[in-house]
């Protein structure tokens, strides 16, 4: 139960910080839901159809490799950061009409800080909100380099593709995001928060 708590607070906190900072400031994606983007812009494909075509391949090796447990638990993340965005934006609790600097480089550090600390808790805990995720855990046993440094790696790479569409003020006030998240959740993963379920029990 403490484990699934953790993973809702870091969603609920996650989609607090996307909808409003990223959202309201007009910041970009990295990860999967970046290259979505990207496949909109280039082809056409709806991003919440490209979204679920790149998770699957992820997901369906985290069954292999971790188990049931560990991907009905990444989808429960996947599906509370959906819903808890759909939250706060029918809330709209908070709304900021001026979006130029530096009201959009306060929000870029304020993003980073507050979508690292929320993913930083659900990977501590041991789930993940995506297929992205999943990859950089993968990276980063392979590597040994952290989480946090691998997401802002895959983030950068898709966000200086997306130059192609995006202003490069906002890309940059988004890379700093990222980075400032990365920064956080490498800080945050050094240690569970919540004990690990041996693999052998998850399967």
């Amino acid at each position: 139960m403490k484990r699934i708590i953790t993973i809702l607070a870091g969603t609920l906190i996650m989609a607090f910080g996307y909808y409003t900072l990223n959202e309201q400031f007009g910041l970009a994606e990295g990860g999967f839901i970046g290259l979505s983007l990207l496949g909109r812009y280039f082809f056409d494909i709806n991003p919440s159809i490209s979204m679920i075509v790149l998770d699957i391949p992820f997901f369906i090796g985290a069954l292999y490799f971790k188990g049931k447990r560990f991907v009905s638990e990444a989808l429960v993340s996947a599906g509370a950061l959906s819903l808890f965005y759909e939250m706060w934006y029918r809330l709209d609790l908070f709304h900021f009409p001026e979006q130029a600097w530096p009201a959009t480089l306060i929000a870029a550090v304020a993003s980073g800080i507050v979508t690292g600390y929320g993913l930083g808790l659900v990977l501590k805990s041991g789930a993940a909100t995506g297929g992205d995720d999943l990859l950089s855990m993968g990276l980063s046993k392979l590597t040994g380099l952290s989480i946090g440094t691998i997401l802002f790696g895959l983030d950068a790479i898709v966000l200086v593709i997306s130059l192609v569409y995006l202003p490069l003020s906002l890309t940059l006030y988004t890379l700093l995001a990222v980075a400032i998240a990365g920064r956080v959740v490498s800080v945050m993963t050094r240690e569970p928060v919540v004990t690990p379920i041996p693999v052998a029990e998850l399967k």
